[in-house]
């Protein structure tokens, strides 16, 4: 009898190990409903896109200085109708212009050319580049390769934006002014003139500036000749001597 009642009791078992698939079952359900739970969560993400790209269109705003448009607006039709160019492409444009300062007193005190550096950058916006002399001489305690100066190389909207400063606000700020030199054109319609103060400009401060410096100025452009060059800058505004 102990054998039969042993025997009736192994099919029990079976029932038990049939059970474990069911348990598996149950489990390989639970990572589909996590996945599910993730995907709910991660779906408001989606809704800040439409801001990014608003942003994003609000800085493809160009910028566009004034005296560019003038340019494009006023002096282009006015040289053409001046000159009779056969070609759009002939008109005359400002190609670059470049600031330099020289600062020979930098071979005694290295910070006066920091300084410079300093108010140049202040003043155009964009980082001088220094320059060095190119041959030594005795009489001013110049060596070859020493560092004597710094000057920046404008092109662009930074470009425009020193000229219309210079041209509006910094020139009338000069003491007893009466124009620039008609005469400081090279032959191949480039302009170049100075200024005896960099205090001039509105970024410098008067109260922190160690020494007045001056600074040579060098306006290029396309034009052939200097006629050219000169009619194109009165009609952007240069304040020539009358």
């Amino acid at each position: 009898m102990a054998e039969e009642i042993k025997e009736v009791k192994k099919p029990a078992a079976k029932k038990s190990t049939s059970a474990a698939p069911k348990a598996k079952a149950v489990k390989e359900v639970t990572p589909v409903a996590k996945e599910a739970k993730a995907e709910v969560k991660a779906a408001p993400a989606k809704k800040a896109a439409p801001a990014k790209k608003a942003s994003v269109g609000h800085k493809a705003a160009k910028v566009v200085n004034r005296l560019k448009a003038k340019y494009d607006s006023e002096v282009k039709k006015a040289l053409h109708d001046l000159y009779k160019y056969s070609s759009v492409m002939e008109i005359p444009a400002i190609e670059k212009v470049v600031i330099n300062i020289g600062v020979g007193d930098a071979t005694q005190d290295a910070k006066r050319l920091e300084e410079a550096v300093a108010e140049l950058a202040a003043i155009t916006g964009q980082k001088p580049v220094i320059t060095k002399a190119k041959k030594s001489i005795a009489t001013f305690k110049l060596r070859e390769g020493q560092e004597i100066g710094c000057k920046v190389t404008l092109r662009g909207l930074r470009m425009w934006d020193f000229l219309d400063k210079l041209i509006s606000i910094s020139l009338p700020r000069v003491r007893d002014f009466r124009g620039v030199s008609r005469n400081a054109f090279d032959g191949r319609g480039n302009y170049t003139f100075g200024i005896k103060e960099q205090l001039i400009f509105p970024e410098i401060d008067y109260d922190k500036v160690a020494k007045v410096r001056g600074m040579d100025i060098v306006v290029v452009t396309t034009a052939k000749t200097d006629k050219e060059a000169y009619s194109l800058l009165e009609l952007l505004g240069v304040p020539f001597h009358r």
